[in-house]
């Protein structure tokens, strides 16, 4: 399995005792662009969380290339939700892009000129080169996340990780991710993406897994998306909830 990017079985996050993601289990297929689809509070955001180890399960095992994330995290490149940053804190959008150099550049060395070079092609490669010594604080939201998608690819990793990209920003950005998410698959990358659009879905994956705290369904996205399962996904939010507390108690019991 270590041509599979990301291998997800069981797996449970809970908070206070209470299921928040309930036994997921999907291998993603190598060389697709991935959309993780779900109603709000259906836990698209603590899947990603919980495979990087950001935050604890409570049961499950998750595989990056055949391999626990720490052996291999080098592969892997992480773009979070705008919203989760401190956005006001002092420093320069290229500077932020140079922080996705860490392995090359090594802990506590200087940023060297070749690095800032490979942090200023990203961000020319994502349409705001001209912004790259202006303060964080001072770009609009979707030049924001264009900084931190600059940042991920200059880690040259195989599996992307992207916690809402398209959220709250213009519709040229919207255009650039999408063209940079076409350009990875080319390239024979993986990028799994949390999407919020049902309308554009088809137009920007071609696998999708439609997530209400458990996998719903997942699959090549004419064969999945459909009314039947779109209506699962969104319409039986407290009979899962329901399900999965009690499956969780019986399993308490029994240990």
């Amino acid at each position: 399995m270590t041509d599979i990017p990301l291998s997800i079985s069981d797996l449970t996050v809970a908070y206070h005792r209470k299921p928040v993601i309930w036994d997921i289990a999907v291998n993603i297929p190598p060389g697709t662009l991935v959309g993780v689809v779900g109603p709000n509070g259906a836990g698209k955001s603590t899947l990603l969380k919980a495979c990087l180890d950001l935050i604890p399960v409570t049961s499950g095992r998750v595989e990056f290339f055949g391999k626990a994330y720490q052996e291999v995290r080098h592969r892997v490149a992480y773009v979070p939700q705008r919203e989760s940053v401190d956005w006001d804190f002092p420093i320069l959008a290229i500077d932020v892009v140079a922080m996705g150099l860490y392995r090359q550049i090594g802990w506590f060395l200087p940023v060297r000129k070749r690095h800032l070079q490979t942090a200023q092609a990203a961000l020319d490669r994502v349409g705001i080169g001209d912004l790259a010594n202006r303060q964080i604080s001072q770009l609009s939201g979707g030049q924001q996340q264009r900084v931190f998608l600059a940042r991920a690819l200059v880690q040259q990793a195989d599996l992307y990780l992207m916690d809402e990209p398209f959220a709250a920003v213009d519709a040229a950005t919207e255009t650039a991710i999408v063209e940079i998410l076409k350009q990875m698959k080319t390239d024979g990358k993986t990028a799994v993406v949390i999407h919020h659009d049902l309308q554009t879905v088809r137009d920007y994956f071609d696998y999708v897994i439609l997530l209400n705290m458990r996998v719903v369904a997942a699959g090549a996205v004419d064969e999945v998306f459909t009314n039947e399962n779109l209506q699962k996904t969104y319409g039986g939010r407290l009979t899962l909830l329901d399900q999965a507390t009690e499956a969780m108690r019986r399993r308490e019991i029994k240990t």
